[in-house]
Formats: structure tokens, sequence, C-alpha cells
């Protein structure tokens, strides 16, 4: 007896329709009239690392609403975003993940339509149009991009065809215990093939400057958030998903290859070597790393009473002693800033003078250290609520300061 299998949305789908609805819709993104010639030609003339990055990162969803809560279109954002981030001198803008995911509490890091920007903020040409006008502005556009794992959504890439065919047959490699999602099978090459486009396809459709690649970890190790018994080791015994290095190598082959002065970016937690460094010396082929360990250190040192912070000075120099070991990223990013984290400002001591005292004394020692430099939206300004994606920023509280490009109806 057959088996009628869910309708599914198309793998390759490049636009999809508003959630709850899941159907992909027939999109051209061949055809957008661009205007940044005269950037992307000075962008191939360097290499990334030696380029300054103040990177502003945001979540285009709660970065500021409209009336009545409302999501904002891509032509809006463009319009109040981007003269911000040129204002506040940033030099790149990195948007938490704008592939077509269904579940908005997920912040776009479970991700169904790999090919499709969100439908929240408009059709696949305003997109465009606001990475265009990004770059005639001087703004690079850095994505989150999610090779690491995908949710198990009816409509998804989870049994596709009925059974395992995207993701690990075996449980023990192709399921993820923290995030209920299911992991990529690396080793096939039709799978590693429809990765590799969706990062190629970014760049060049959309002329996207890099890719800031999520949950490297938990690609590289077998064993990760795994107790004993749980994973599936190497025949060797061996505890690293050679798959996956595989394919993340030859995705930024590719992507340096075929994109000169892109830069692709990975949020690695652990101390694996040669993260930064060049495939041909035995690297994964990576432009920078987020440098975790400085986040922590530094964040924790911050959060000390100033009476006790005598004892703790090493949190402050120990990056120094590998800040060159990678090229990294210095992230205050929006994983600091949630689940009970407090703001950046919520985590200094003092009273509210005091507060802002140590959060501009610590954004002028992470300017100093070596290391690009990441900042969430809102701790520009000392944001003191947590990041709560179902409303804007609290463009109210900076004295003096209007909300950018907006009038009065503008949601708080």
């Amino acid at each position: 007896m057959a088996v009628v299998q869910p309708l599914k949305a198309d793998p390759i789908g490049f636009a999809g329709e508003l959630r709850p609805s899941t159907a992909s819709i027939v999109a051209r993104t061949d055809n957008f009239a661009w205007h940044d010639d005269a950037y992307l030609r000075q962008r191939g003339e360097g290499q990334a690392r030696r380029q300054p990055m103040a990177i502003y990162e945001v979540h285009l969803g709660s970065w500021q609403r409209g009336a009545g809560n409302a999501f904002l279109s891509y032509d809006e954002l463009a319009d109040r975003l981007i003269p911000y981030a040129v204002e506040m001198g940033f030099t790149h803008l990195e948007l938490l993940p704008v592939s077509e995911h269904p579940l908005d509490d997920r912040w776009g890091y479970q991700p169904i339509g790999l090919f499709a920007p969100t439908r929240r903020h408009g059709e696949p040409a305003g997109f465009a149009r606001f990475v265009d006008r990004a770059h005639q502005a001087g703004l690079a556009v850095i994505l989150d991009w999610v090779p690491a794992h995908f949710p198990m959504d009816r409509h998804g890439l989870a049994h596709f065809d009925g059974k395992p065919l995207y993701e690990h047959a075996d449980p023990r490699r192709g399921f993820h215990p923290d995030w209920n999602t299911a992991i990529y099978d690396f080793g096939r090459a039709e799978v590693s093939n429809f990765l590799a486009a969706s990062a190629l396809y970014w760049l060049d459709r959309f002329h996207v400057d890099g890719l800031r690649v999520d949950a490297v970890a938990s690609m590289l190790y077998l064993d990760y958030s795994r107790k004993a018994g749980e994973w599936l080791p190497n025949p060797d015994g061996s505890n690293d998903n050679k798959d996956a290095v595989a394919f993340l190598r030859r995705v930024n082959q590719l992507c340096y290859g075929e994109h000169a002065g892109t830069a692709t970016i990975a949020e690695e937690s652990t101390s694996w070597p040669g993260v930064s460094q060049p495939v041909h010396e035995g690297g994964l082929g990576f432009g920078f790393k987020w440098n975790m360990g400085w986040m922590n250190d530094t964040l924790d040192y911050m959060s000390l009473e100033p009476i006790h912070r005598r004892y703790h000075h090493d949190k402050l120099t120990f990056g120094l002693l590998y800040a060159f070991s990678e090229n990294f990223v210095l992230p205050l990013s929006h994983d600091e800033v949630v689940h009970g984290k407090r703001s950046i400002l919520g985590r200094m001591p003092g009273d509210r003078w005091q507060q802002f005292a140590n959060v501009r004394a610590y954004y002028g020692f992470m300017w100093g250290h070596p290391g690009k430099k990441l900042l969430f939206m809102g701790q520009e300004f000392g944001q003191r609520k947590e990041w709560n994606l179902d409303r804007s920023l609290d463009w109210h509280l900076p004295p003096k300061r209007p909300m950018p490009g907006c009038a009065t109806s503008c949601a708080t």
C-alpha cells in the first residue's frame, strides 16, 4: 500500500510564502538592476583581513518595527538602517539569517529555504535592493548561514522522500539532541553540493560580502554535546567529523575562489587548530573566527565589582597570548543578551552612571584589542533590557536621538 508523503517546499526555491503558509513561490533572482559595480571592483582589490571591520549585527525583524508592530519591508529597512549604520561608523552589517524559516522564535537559525530570502520583509528583489543600497553607501553585508542542521518540519528537508535523504541515516550522526534538529549527511556528494550551491548563491545572486557560518563546532565533532554511547566514532576511534571538515574546506575554497574580496567567518568555540588558516596549509580555510574565549573572559571581568577586579586581571590579558593565532572577530553578539544573561549594560556593576562608564571603558578596551569588532544592535546606545525579538529596540530611551528614519507612528 502506497504511503502518501507530506507536501514539501522546493529545496532550492527562490521564494516562499509568509509563515504560517509553507509553499514555495516561483521567482527570478537573475534580473536585478545593480548599481554597485564600483563597490565590487574596490572590494576585489584587497583582502578582508587587512581592512577595518566594525560589524553591526542586526536582526531585521526587531531592529525596528512599523506601525502596529509590523515587520518593516526590505526597502523600509534600507531607508532607516543603512544611513544609521553609516552615521554610527560601522563598516559592515551582519544579518541574522534571512533564509526562509518557519519559526520566529529560532531567530532564523533553523532554516528551510536556503535559497529564499524570508518573505517577512518582502520579495527577493527587495532584499537585492537592500544590499545594493548598502553597497552604494559603502557598507558591506554579511549573512549568517546555517549548514550545520535543519528543522524537522513536515514541509522541509527531513525525510524528504519518506526516508533519510538530506540527513545522515544514523541518528547518532543525523540528529542533534540540543536543538531537536536533523544533521546533514556531509559525506553525500548531492548533499554537500546542495549546501555549497546555497553559499555561492548568496554571494552571486545577491552580491553579499561574506558568510558567517553558524555552529561550526557542532559540525566538527561527532561527539558534540553527546554522552558516551550517543555518538558514532570513526573506525579509528577519533571524534572529528571528517566529512564535515572536507565540506567546510571545499565551501571556503569555492567562496574565495569565485568571489574575490568576500569573507567567511566561523562561529567556532573550541581550540580546533587552523580555523582561519588556508586549506593548502592544513586549515579549514575560513577568513575569520569568532573569539568566544575573549568574549567570555572579558564579560566576566567587567561584571565584577571594581574592588574585586584586581584579582582577575588575567581575564583581560590572557587573550593577548593567543590573539594572533587566528584571524579573530571580537563578538558581543545576540547570544550574549538573551535567556536571562541581561544586556551588556545590565551586566555592569554600580548605578546607572557607573554602568554607562563601565560600558564605555569596555568598548574602548575592545576597540584597542587585536581583532575585528562586532556589536549586536542596541549595544551601541546602551539598550538596558534584554533583546526581545517581538518588538523593536528601545529607541525612545537614547537621549536627544530620534528613532532612525521614523515618524511618531513607529512601534517601540
